[in-house]
């Protein structure tokens, strides 16, 4: 019996809309050629361009809307050009993240030999597979948009709670079993922190540390955030679930990006415990768009996590295996190098790009 799942599709500003369209094409095929699932996308206004019309960024509707799906596609939002009266960019995408709960933002870093990357692989490390978990509600975001502001000072608060870190470190180590049982990852959850120098990261740190002894089979240590850095360039290959604080992964997460060769490779998703959203990690790049020369990989490989998630949410083996199949097309385009764009040293335009995805997938 087949199952339909509904999804929220917000095609967002600048080359938003391009990415977007060849994503929506794949998935399409994906669920023709099933016989387990169907797909049902519904599209909803929000983002910069929206806000310039309506002086909403994200309306009360598409919000309500977006909380009845089965999950939600979001593509790159905001422009620099346009912003809040305070002077802030346009970011619905973190206002669905603070009204859903997406504590858990799951950013990727997939490296293959052969990959146009900075990295240097060899014979002994010629794949790296990792994931950094950045909690997306609190920490230095917490106070966004409510920050202080005098001639002589600027204050930000910094927020962690127990509740939102408990969740967070119990994501993170079913997440590290669930790689495992893929033969994915060592099997080990790394908290990442300062907690040397800040007392809120040292009671981060033992959150972990009490969540960690539920999880015997997982190997947990600890890494502060200046080495992380360093040895994420220098080994990445030693780590496999990274949890950290909200600035520290948003860093972090770019490093990981430029790892594998830059932002167009860099998918992303904010997982709560209700709901779940997927987006690529880039911006919306106004300069490029309209000029069908936009990398439509991190887009595509972000529309594989959604199918993931519900696969694993709902135990449907033929939507994981979708979701294997839509990234190894998407890692095969990129290592053969033919149709790539030119971000990651290509010539191809965006719809080129789409299309060998497409091919691929028959």
């Amino acid at each position: 019996m087949s199952s339909n799942y509904s999804i929220a599709v917000f095609a967002g500003d600048g080359i938003g809309p391009e990415i977007m369209t060849p994503t929506l094409a794949i998935l399409s095929v994906l669920a023709t050629q099933s016989d387990a699932y169907s797909l049902e996308f519904t599209e909803l206004p929000a983002g910069a361009n929206h806000y310039a019309r309506t002086q909403e960024s994200l309306p009360a509707s598409s919000l309500a809307a977006a909380k009845e799906t089965d999950a939600i596609l979001l593509s790159a939002m905001g422009l620099p050009t346009i912003r809040y009266e305070d002077g802030t960019e346009i970011s619905p995408q973190i206002e669905l993240r603070k009204a859903l709960d997406l504590f858990a933002g799951v950013r990727p870093v997939r490296i293959f030999k052969g990959q146009n990357t900075p990295l240097q692989l060899d014979e002994d490390h010629d794949y790296v597979d990792i994931v950094l978990i950045r909690e997306s509600t609190e920490g230095l975001f917490y106070s966004q948009g409510k920050g202080e502001v005098t001639a002589d000072e600027a204050t930000e608060t910094l927020k962690i709670t127990r509740a939102t870190s408990e969740k967070l470190f119990k994501f993170a180590f079913e997440l590290a079993k669930t790689r495992q049982k893929k033969k994915q990852g060592l099997g080990k959850v790394t908290c990442v922190d300062k907690a040397n120098v800040f007392r809120a990261f040292a009671f981060f740190r033992e959150i972990f540390d009490a969540e960690s002894k539920k999880h015997p089979s997982i190997e947990a240590d600890h890494a502060y955030v200046d080495a992380t850095a360093l040895w994420m360039v220098q080994k990445p290959w030693v780590f496999d679930v990274m949890v950290t604080e909200n600035m520290f992964g948003d860093i972090l997460s770019d490093l990981g990006a430029g790892l594998m060769g830059g932002l167009g490779l860099a998918p992303s998703a904010d997982i709560g415990e209700h709901h779940a959203l997927f987006q690529p990690c880039h911006g919306s790049a106004p300069d490029i768009a309209g000029k069908d020369c936009a990398n439509p990989f991190a887009m595509i490989l972000s529309a594989a996590m959604m199918l993931d998630w519900l696969g694993e949410k709902h135990s449907s083996s033929a939507l994981i295996d979708d979701s294997k199949r839509l990234q190894d097309a998407v890692y095969t385009v990129v290592r053969e190098g033919k149709f790539t764009t030119q971000d990651i040293g290509g010539e191809s335009s965006t719809s080129e790009a789409g299309n060998a995805v497409l091919e691929l997938l028959g």
